[in-house]
This record gives structure tokens, C-alpha cells and sequence, in this order.
């Protein structure tokens, strides 16, 4: 993917003039943990600054403290040469600092220009609002129906709403937080050279803050690199390359695999690739077997339309498509979380029941889900607590939960699985985005499933954590489980997988062994052609 022309070229017309942030000697803390241990930030007006970092490196910390909503310990804030106090998002938006967050920050049941008009001060002007957000999308190219509602949105038009949301405030310096771990490569495309333009143009200072090493060296002027809470590299983009950054990320060399994943970049014939022989000769029998899943959603669309599927033992299966293709119904529909209208999932022969609480898991069906916070952890209970939610027999004797049974095994899983934080007790928020998907792994892993579900597992996660994620997946594989990867990155399927099949409209419409993969052909398949 290449986010579009870098414009670096030319004499700065801001050269001269106070930073429009300086961030000096910043630090947090969150009980032993130092989330960010002395940092300085420069940014510049009319430069886009591009921040990497593994996962806990205390890159979304930094913005945080930037837009108001954690306060440092020490260190100072100046924006436009003037100390400033941020203490909310409010005091940052009189300031002209916007965010676009990782995770969604809107209301299901309201509509788009609802949510883009939340916070507005005085009498709304619907009309206004739906012509603001119009202009707004066809300037970016994110297009969006102001009245849809957003429970009914997929993630990559949720993004969307997020990121005007953040721009009908017209902000002068813009966070984006992940900003495209969920659009197409054509919509990132289309943002960053509109948003090339707008920096250019209207001297406006950007924080791009992403895992994607390909989208920070072509879409940054320059480059902030964080690990461990410190700052420990900084360069102009034009002089960086992607080994050195993920070098730089991570402190040590990364595998070719998940650099090529954090790249996007798509190879067919590779020796890093997964080794067909030795899968047929390990792939077992089918363990799981969906057979004519239908499901009806909201107005009576077919979400899951006929849909059959067979996963055998010790293999990858990677579910390709276009988001929105009945992807996120079959992760829900293995999770228990909704009904069939009509088929059967059964798992080592028997029937499951759909849509009753527990039923899958208890047959050895584990799941990742796609949005972690919406249904893979409670960021207010503890990671001893997040790591028993789906079962406490192992911790508890007759329903109680014994406590010393429960510190001794998180505190196995904190081990085994590296999840950084403060230790069992500390709270899931305030763990990174990568240890919080390391405590999901470990918690559905700690079942011993049969079958594994991942959904989206490395989305908004650095390369380090892609490679330690893909490893995980693979060695899981490799004991024996059937493991079903739902991925929008192509990449990670190509890279993963023994076999893949492609969703489109609700149903499996091609399937082929990693081996005999056609790009053409695939994506013939995920654009509905041959559907």
C-alpha cells in the first residue's frame, strides 16, 4: 500500500515559527509501570510526524496526555511557544488538537451526524451537519450516509464516522490513532494525500501514530521511534527504511514474514511460506463442520447465506473477503453470541447449539474476536480476572473463586505469554492494545480448544506483536488444534494459511490450497466476480 506523494520537497514556510507542540521531558506512570519515562515530541506545523512503537512502547500514552485525557506526572506541555495546562479534551479542542482514536468512541444507537454532532455546544442545525459531513467526505474520500445508524455500520465505516467526527471540529493539530487499521487500501490512499494537501496548504501539524511501516516512511516528513516508554530514534522519513524501523521498534532483527505483513506486502511463492508437505501429512480429520449456516440481520438481510465449512486438525484455514461479507456473523455465530435460522455447527461429529451462551467454548470452540474491547475483555476487572471470564473451575471450589488459585495461574500466563502490566491485579485498561490481545491468546489457549478462532488478531498490533501472534497461531496449529483465520489483511493469510477460502455476500464462494494460489483469481473471488 502507498498512502500517496510525500510532498517533502520545497523550503518549510513555518520554518522559524515556535513549534506548534513541544512536549518536554514527559512522564507517566501507572503503578510500577512507566508508560512514558522522559519524553520530548517536537511538532511542526505543516509536517506530518509519523510515531512507531511496539505495543506498550507508550506511543498512545504520549497522546493521551496530549489531548486531555491522562495527566503526566511530570514534564510540560507548550503549544505555539505558550506552557499550557491540558486537563480534558475540552481544554485540547480550545487549543485546536483533535483525535481520531483506535477504538470507536460512538453510540450504536444513534445515527452518523448524531454521533459527529455529539459534544456540540448551542441549538444542532441537522441540515448544517449532514452538508459539513458531505463536504467532509468527499474532500477525504470517505463517504458515509449521515443517516445510517451506526450499530449497523461495519468497523471500516465506523472508522470513518471517527475520523470525521474528529475533522468537523476543524483542529489545527490532528492525532490519528491508528487511523486506517481498518479502511482499504484505497481509502487510506485517498486520506493521506488529502491530508498531505491540507498540511501543506493550510499549515496544519499531524501525528500519525501507527503500526503500518509502509504508511508512516510514504505518508511522514518525520519520524519519532518508542520503545520500553522512551524515545529511542529519530530521523526524517526520506532517510529511513523499513528494516531499519522495525529494527528500531522492536531492538533486534524481526522475521522477513511479519515484516512483509507490517509492509502489506502480498508474496505468492516464498521459502518463508507455510510448508504444504508436512501439512498434509500432519492434517487431521475434520473437527469442525459448518453445514447451509443462514442468518437473517437487521431487514431481513441474508448475513450468512448457505455458508458450509470443514476445518480438520492441525490446519490454517484463512477466511479471505472484503469486510462486511458475513465475516464478523461467523466469528458471533462460534462464539455463541448469535442463532442460526437454519444449518448445524457441530464439532468432532456433534451438534452444537447455536446462540446459547457458552455452548461453543464448552464444545472447544476458542475465539479471538475482532474488537477486543467490544467482546474479548472488561477493561475494568483485572487480568487475573479477564484471563478465567470464560471459565473458573480451575480457580475456584464449589462456584468460589479461590484467590491464591487465581493469582498462581495468571501469574503463570502473565509468564508464559510475556503480557506486560503491573502485575495480576493490575486493571485491563491499563495494559497496551497488544498485551490486552496477549491475555485474550493466552486465556483461549489455556482451554486447549480444539478449535481456534481468530478474528482480525493482529489488527492495530506492531510488527513485533504480528510475528509473536502469527508464531502463536502457527505453533497452536502445529499441537494438533484447527485453527480458522478471519483476517482483512491478505498478507496474514497468505502467510499463515494451508488453505483459504473466500467470503462474499454471506457465503464461500472459492477455496484453494496456499499453494496453488492465484492472485488474480482471489481477487476476482473477493470483488464478488465469480461469486
Amino acid at each position: 500500500m502507498n498512502p500517496g506523494p510525500t510532498g517533502r520537497s520545497g523550503a518549510d514556510p513555518h520554518a522559524g515559527s515556535a513549534p506548534a507542540v513541544d512536549l518536554r521531558q514527559i512522564t507517566k506512570r501507572f503503578g510500577a509501570v512507566t508508560a512514558c519515562d522522559g519524553v520530548d515530541l517536537v511538532l511542526q506545523r505543516g509536517r506530518i510526524h509519523g510515531i512507531l512503537g511496539e505495543n506498550g512502547a507508550g506511543k498512545s500514552t504520549l497522546m493521551k496526555m496530549l489531548i486531555g485525557l491522562v495527566l503526566p506526572d511530570e514534564g510540560s506541555i507548550h503549544v505555539d511557544g505558550t506552557p499550557q495546562q491540558i486537563h480534558s479534551p475540552l481544554d485540547a479542542s480550545a487549543l485546536g488538537i483533535g483525535m481520531v482514536h483506535q477504538h470507536f468512541s460512538l453510540v450504536d444507537a444513534l445515527t452518523v451526524w448524531e454521533n459527529v454532532a455529539l459534544g456540540e455546544a448551542g441549538r444542532l442545525d441537522p441540515r448544517a451537519i449532514r452538508n459539513r459531513i458531505g463536504d467532509i467526505a468527499d474532500h477525504y474520500g470517505l463517504v458515509i450516509e449521515p443517516d445510517a445508524q451506526v450499530g449497523d455500520l461495519t468497523a471500516g465505516l465506523r472508522q470513518r464516522v471517527e475520523i470525521i467526527k474528529c475533522l468537523r471540529r476543524d483542529p489545527t493539530i490532528v492525532i490519528f490513532d491508528e487511523p486506517t487499521s481498518v479502511l482499504t487500501p484505497e481509502e487510506s490512499l485517498q486520506l493521506f494525500e488529502s491530508l498531505r494537501q491540507v498540511v501543506a496548504d493550510e499549515g496544519r501539524a499531524v501525528v500519525l501514530v501507527s503500526h503500518k511501516l509502509d504508511e508512516v516512511l510514504h505518508a511522514t516528513d518525520d519520524i519519532s521511534i518508542m520503545r520500553q516508554g522512551r524515545v529511542v530514534d529519530r530521523m526524517l522519513s526520506v532517510d529511513a527504511d523499513a528494516p531499519t524501523l522495525a529494527r528500531g521498534m522492536v531492538g533486534r532483527e524481526v522475521s522477513l514474514r511479519s515484516e512483509r505483513a507490517a509492509l502489506g506486502v502480498l508474496v505468492v511463492d516464498d521459502a518463508d511460506t507455510v510448508n504444504e508437505k508436512a501439512h498434509a501429512e500432519a492434517a487431521g480429520d475434520a473437527v469442525l463442520a459448518i453445514s447451509g449456516a443462514t442468518v437473517r440481520a437487521g431487514g431481513g438481510i441474508l448475513a450468512l447465506d448457505d455458508l458450509s465449512l470443514e476445518l480438520r486438525a492441525g490446519e490454517i484455514v484463512g477466511v479471505a473477503g472484503v469486510e462486511g461479507n458475513g465475516q464478523r456473523e461467523l466469528g458471533d455465530l462460534l462464539s455463541s453470541l448469535i442463532s442460526l435460522d437454519s444449518g448445524s455447527v457441530t464439532v468432532d461429529g456433534v451438534r452444537i447449539p447455536d446462540g446459547r451462551s457458552g455452548a461453543m467454548a464448552k464444545a472447544g470452540i476458542g475465539v479471538i474476536p475482532e474488537d477486543r474491547h467490544d467482546s474479548g475483555v472488561v477493561l475494568d476487572m483485572t487480568v487475573a480476572e479477564n484471563l478465567v471470564l470464560v471459565d473458573q473451575s480451575n480457580v475456584s471450589t464449589r462456584g468460589v473463586i479461590d484467590q491464591r488459585a487465581l493469582e498462581t495461574f495468571a501469574n503463570e500466563m502473565i509468564e508464559q505469554f510475556g503480557i506486560l502490566c503491573a502485575g495480576p491485579d493490575a486493571p485491563m485498561w491499563s495494559l497496551s492494545g497488544g498485551n490486552q490481545q496477549r491475555v485474550v491468546l493466552a486465556r483461549e489457549l489455556a482451554q486447549h480448544p480444539k478449535v481456534l478462532v481468530a478474528a482480525q488478531p493482529t489488527r492495530g498490533l506492531d510488527v513485533g506483536a504480528i510475528e509473536y501472534m502469527g508464531e502463536r497461531l502457527a505453533a497452536a496449529a502445529e499441537a494438533g488444534v484447527a485453527v480458522l483465520l478471519i483476517s482483512s489483511e491478505l498478507e496474514e493469510i497468505l502467510d499463515l494459511s494451508h488453505r483459504i477460502v473466500v467470503m462474499h455476500s454471506g457465503r464461500i464462494v472459492g477455496e484453494m490450497d496456499r499453494s496453488a494460489v492465484n492472485l488474480e483469481e482471489l481477487g476476482l473471488l473477493m470483488g464478488g466476480a465469480a461469486a
